[in-house]
This record gives C-alpha cells, structure tokens and sequence, in this order.
C-alpha cells in the first residue's frame, strides 16, 4: 500500500464519520422520496482492470430499466435525485469505495465496461493502471455534462464519440502528472466548484 492510498483511505474513513449525520439525512430523503434502495450499485472497471462494484446514493425510480448515460430531464430521475445530482452529493457515498481500497479521492473517473472498451487502446492500460476516483480533472471541466448530453440528437453516441475521446486524455495526462501536491489542488478546485454552482 502506498502513500496515496494511505492517505486516501484514513482520509475517506474520517469523512464517512464526519459526514454520518448527513449521509443519514439524505438516505431518510430517499426512501420517503420513492422506493427502493438508498444506494445505487453498478459494474464499473477499477485498478488493473478489475471490477468492483461503486455506491452512489440513488437518485432513479428503482424499477425503470437503467441505460449507462443520464441528460439533463431524465424522467427517471426523483425529485431528491435532482436535488443530490445537482449538489453532487450523491457522489460522496463513493467515499465507501475509497475507504475499501477500491477508488482513490483523485484519479479517473471509473466507467462501466461498455465504455472502457471505447477507450482508445492505446490509453486504456495506462489510465486502469491506477485506482479511479472520486474526482479528477475532467470531473471539473465536464461537471455540466448531462446539460451538454441533454443538447445532443443521440446522447449516448455523442458521449461515446465527442467526449470519451476528450475525456480519456484528460485522464492519461492526469496519470503520467499526477502527484500528491496536484491531487489536493484538485480536491480543492473540486470543492470550489461545487459550492460556487
């Protein structure tokens, strides 16, 4: 185990206890909101290309049938789930998956299987070489991105075509840069982003 993953797990323990009033708060939010669990747990490719399954708090109707990509105006989406995309909170129940050695706090964003095979593959080992994360670069440049999907003719091949490619060298030029030092300025520009939306 290395520093970073040292880091990221006391880290991620701490914050699930700090934040433990809060994640109680949203999981009460979601289970008088609509039906179903408090988490969604989906298939996405970590560390070496081994799977592992994320958590995020739910924000879909339970019993719609699940496509990989989301637009601004999914019907699925619960009037909580708008409320949690929008703050991202639904992201922080990734935090779990930092804690278990899954994810990182910094690192790029996991994606499903169907996606990882879309990435260039002359890219793909270099970016699975790492543990994905909660947040990266691409995270911040693309935090409207259901907005941009929301304005294409076909969101899902517009996100395979127009911004899998974009993305993915976003994420190999974070993993040949990236540093602890980078890392904690991109939590923070994280953080700014967020709280200024």
């Amino acid at each position: 185990m290395n520093s970073k993953e040292i880091i990221d797990r006391c880290l991620s323990t701490l914050a699930l206890v700090l934040l433990s009033p809060l994640f109680l708060i949203i999981a009460v939010a979601i289970k008088l909101d609509s039906p179903g669990p408090v988490f969604f747990r989906q298939k996405r490719i970590g560390r070496g290309g081994v799977p592992f399954r994320i958590h995020k708090f739910r924000t879909m109707a339970n019993k719609i049938p699940k496509v990989n990509i989301s637009a601004t105006g999914d019907p699925r989406v619960t009037r909580v789930g708008r409320i949690l995309r929008k703050t991202k909170l639904d992201e922080l129940a990734q935090l779990i998956d930092v804690s278990r050695g899954c994810m990182a706090l910094v690192g790029p964003r996991p994606e499903v299987p169907e996606y990882v095979a879309e990435w260039p593959e002359e890219l793909r080992n270099l970016i699975l070489s790492v543990r994905p994360g909660i947040t990266d670069p691409a995270s911040i440049v693309y935090r409207n991105e259901a907005d941009e999907l929301a304005q294409a003719p076909d969101p899902e091949r517009y996100y395979i075509e127009v911004l899998i490619p974009k993305k993915t060298a976003m994420y190999a030029d974070y993993v040949r840069n990236r540093s602890l030092l980078k890392d904690a300025k991109i939590i923070l520009r994280t953080i700014t982003t967020v709280v200024s939306k």
